[in-house]
């Protein structure tokens, strides 16, 4: 007589699930204006969506627009504003710039000014480089 045994590999409990692939996790305005018209296509015709509901989400959709736009904006503006940066900056050279250091208060000229990473630095005359953003202040050399 045989036996026939389950192969343990086929139980559902050690089943591998798939798993779930949806894109980017980011929904725009075209995953937004998709929804919308997949709703308006299979609406049920004895019933269909109300002005209010369509309204609320079309201003839903405009909304999200202007937000995507604004975000736009200050993507830019971020930009220009750090090459902005080397330029102001760049006044310093020739002058005076004091920062803390521990304790201290140091001193020195600022010969270059450089960017990297979005951070301004400055080449000082004492061979070192400082962090725009530490100088205390600012004087004309004297």
């Amino acid at each position: 007589m045989t036996t026939n045994v389950i192969d343990g590999s086929l139980w559902m409990a050690n089943a591998v699930q798939p798993e779930r692939k949806t894109g980017n996790q980011i929904l725009g305005k075209d995953d937004f204006l998709k929804i919308l018209l997949a709703q308006l296509e299979n609406q049920d015709p004895l019933n269909p969506m109300e002005d209010k509901d369509f309204i609320a989400q079309m201003a839903s959709f405009s909304s999200l627009e202007q937000m995507m736009n604004i975000a736009n904006l200050m993507q830019q503006w971020m930009q220009v504003s750090s090459r902005d940066a080397l330029l102001r900056y760049s006044e310093w050279i020739g002058k005076t710039v004091h920062w803390q250091d521990g304790e201290t208060m140091m001193s020195a000229v600022v010969q270059s000014v450089m960017q990297k990473d979005g951070q301004v630095t400055l080449g000082l005359d004492n061979g070192t480089t400082i962090a725009a953003d530490a100088v205390v202040k600012v004087e004309q050399k004297g």
